[in-house]
């Protein structure tokens, strides 16, 4: 079905993409320069359908908003729907995402993502329309855990064999600090900033572009670096240069990192995934 309508409208030969975990189903042109996520039609009648058609147009509007910050990242091509289909088709971001290259070519980029993901988090949060909230976020995850949807690999190693609504409630107890420092400290935020979601220039080794921008939006600035931190420790070498590369960060950033505002943001994100 989707394939059919790619071809159609587009021609040339689309292969599905089988890594990421986007719900969505992924095609790359023959000649490596689009992308496109599509999804059942919200007419399917499917809850999850029609969850999902919501969700790529609004991956659709913050991939254009973002664009027009100067943000390097994809460019919205197109947008088709039929009865049946919706397609998000965007350019690729050329280079190689940040998981794939070796930790030492990781840490020559260090920097350089430091500095980008700094320069995102300094938009001007007035001119964002989108949200990505403590408040969102904590909903999200209350409706995946009551549904028994948490997927038990995205959680740390050390919360895997522990229900999910035990994991939840745990962090009740921080929800009102954490929003207030929210409220003090939003700032806009990728909302999934692993490294499989930062392009890497393989020359240069400096950053490329974000991808993957559904969950963009006003939040606190942890959304962002906690993940991209515990993300990037399964890169390192050990924990010596796990331990430089977060001090390394945050004096680039220009922050101290509060861990346990980090730890907070960490244990609650795999919560928000179903």
């Amino acid at each position: 079905m989707f394939r059919t309508l790619l071809d159609s409208a587009y021609g040339g030969a689309w292969e599905p993409v089988t890594d990421g975990e986007s719900g969505a189903r992924v095609f790359r042109s023959e000649d490596g320069t689009r992308y496109a996520k599509c999804v059942p039609a919200e007419s399917e009648t499917s809850e999850t359908s029609a969850v999902s058609l919501t969700s790529l147009e609004e991956e659709r509007d913050r991939v254009g908003w973002l664009g027009e910050q100067g943000v390097p990242g994809p460019r919205v091509l197109d947008w088709r729907t039929t009865p049946d289909v919706a397609c998000l088709v965007t350019s690729t971001v050329a280079g190689v995402p940040a998981d794939r290259v070796p930790a030492a070519r990781l840490q020559a980029a260090w920097t350089s993502i430091a500095d980008a993901v700094r320069r995102l988090h300094e938009l001007p949060l007035r001119e964002c329309p989108f949200t990505r909230g403590l408040s969102e976020m904590f909903a999200t995850a209350r409706d995946v855990v009551a549904r028994g949807a948490v997927n038990p690999e995205f959680l740390p190693e050390d919360q895997q064999g522990t229900p999910a609504d035990e994991l939840l409630a745990r962090l009740v107890p921080q929800l009102d600090q954490r929003l207030a420092q929210e409220a003090a400290g939003a700032v806009v935020c990728h909302g999934d900033l692993c490294l499989p979601n930062i392009v890497l220039d393989p020359e240069t080794m400096n950053v490329a572009g974000f991808i993957d921008l559904g969950r963009l939006g006003a939040a606190d600035p942890y959304a962002d670096i906690a993940l991209l931190l515990a993300n990037s420790r399964e890169r390192w070498e050990d924990e010596g240069q796990a331990r430089r590369a977060d001090d390394s960060f945050a004096e680039r950033y220009g922050i101290v990192l509060d861990r346990d505002r980090q730890k907070f943001y960490l244990h609650l994100d795999p919560l928000t995934w179903s």
